[in-house]
């Protein structure tokens, strides 16, 4: 019989990548252009959020059991700033990045890590708790992308899940 643990990390595992489907599937269908376009003044453009997340998941899950979350090289403020200009490969570069160091580090922990005790700006907390703050956040902005993503493209957005009116037809597969 798999302990909770194990299955607590299978399971954040598979809803992180699942997380990242969605951002991957939502990005395939944008341009350069897409990726800077932003709804109004103060909102933040595709670009700006994959920065984010970048700069969030590298801070967070570098030696994410051995130093604090909130690393010196970090520019959270810099994560914000609006590229001048589109360039999708250089974001996904980071998008992909972000994800590795994420994933690897996840991939990477033992059920008794779990209630190792960790540090993310002076904060002590223990891994759990880290990773169910990850779990929130990182999802969260998946969906800030997705989202901004079917208001730029419009009627052309292809859904990446159950289509209106076709839930009747869906069969699952697998989890979800």
């Amino acid at each position: 019989m798999t302990d909770i643990a194990t299955t607590y990390l299978d399971s954040v595992l598979f809803r992180f990548r699942n997380a990242k489907s969605l951002g991957d599937k939502a990005l395939a269908q944008l341009s350069d252009e897409d990726i800077i376009w932003t709804p109004g003044p103060e909102s933040n453009s595709i670009a700006v959020i994959v920065q984010h997340l970048h700069g969030n998941m590298m801070s967070r899950w570098t030696d994410f059991l051995t130093s604090d979350g909130d690393k010196p090289w970090r520019d959270r403020d810099g994560e914000f700033v609006e590229p001048d200009t589109g360039d999708k490969q250089s974001l996904l570069q980071k998008w992909e990045q972000g994800w590795a160091c994420l994933i690897g580090a996840i991939e990477s922990l033992t059920p008794g890590d779990l209630m190792r005790d960790i540090v993310i700006r002076g904060e002590k907390l223990n891994a759990l708790d880290a990773i169910n703050r990850q779990l929130a956040h990182v999802p969260y902005h998946v969906g800030q992308i997705v989202y901004l993503a079917r208001m730029r493209k419009g009627d052309t957005w292809q859904t990446l899940s159950i289509a209106r009116g076709q839930s009747k037809d869906y069969i699952p597969s697998k989890r979800d």
